[in-house]
């Protein structure tokens, strides 16, 4: 077999550490959707559900403006403030799509949710930065938390369900951060991640709305400590909120 010569070699070393060496493109994503369709919710209940599936869908359904605010924009509901009365109270149905085979994350889907609220709700805000109560959301069980990380395949939701005497949530594929910004609505007040785990999680949690003397079933407070190995501490900071000035009804598809 021939050698190579030297000169011939190096050639060969430094072309192949130059393909190693190539960057990853970037990741593209769409910053509208294509074709959306929004309508008023008719089938009511409490029962509701926001997600993004692949080929660039985002679904939402009997979803207030003020929950797709706080998804265009990465807040908690608790963290908008302004606009008219209806954007906590009335409800909609969403089917979107953007122009891309693959599913988008939340912070991809953002800037399409953005500029669909800003055209069909003829939305316009403004971000302000004030101290506030907040709950700072930690890991206070002894034995870490109390659920498991998510494995395989999967979409990731939040299913919400109550009643006069219970309210129960089931995450699947969930962050703490997501899980803190659903619970800011539930609290109150802001909650901050603050727990230290990076992964996605699937859990159950369920709780009394309101309490009541001799109710066997737990506070939001007492069964996020007791199910989830979790604890919501109360303290100050800073906080960052969506004002609304300007919402009016989603126009005709």
């Amino acid at each position: 077999m021939r050698v190579p010569a030297p000169s011939v070699r190096v050639l060969l070393l430094i072309a192949s550490s130059s393909i190693r060496a190539q960057p990853t493109a970037p990741r593209l994503t769409p910053r509208t959707f294509d074709v959306a369709s929004i309508k008023s919710n008719q089938a009511g209940g409490d029962s509701r559900r926001a997600g993004t599936s692949p080929g660039g869908r985002f679904t939402a359904t009997n979803v207030t403006l003020k929950l797709l605010i706080a998804r265009a924009y990465g807040v908690a509901e608790a963290q908008i403030e302004g606009g008219p009365g209806w954007i906590d109270t009335e409800t909609y149905d969403i089917a979107a799509t953007a122009d891309t085979p693959l599913e988008m994350t939340r912070e991809e889907v953002r800037p399409c949710l953005q500029a669909l609220l800003a055209e069909r709700f003829h939305l316009t805000v403004r971000r302000e930065r004030k101290q506030g109560a907040v709950f700072s959301l930690v890991v206070g069980a002894k034995n870490g938390p109390r659920f498991k990380v998510h494995s395989g395949p999967g979409q990731a939701g939040i299913s919400v369900s109550s009643d006069s005497a219970m309210a129960a949530i089931t995450g699947a594929k969930i962050t703490m951060a997501r899980l803190a910004e659903y619970l800011s609505k539930q609290a109150g007040r802001p909650v901050i991640d603050n727990t230290g785990l990076q992964g996605e999680y699937d859990f159950r949690l369920e709780w009394a709305p309101e309490e009541k003397p001799g109710s066997v079933i737990p506070s939001i407070f007492a069964a996020l400590e007791e199910q989830l190995g979790l604890k919501l501490n109360a303290t100050k900071g800073t906080i960052e909120i969506i004002v609304v000035d300007r919402a009016e009804r989603a126009s005709a598809n």
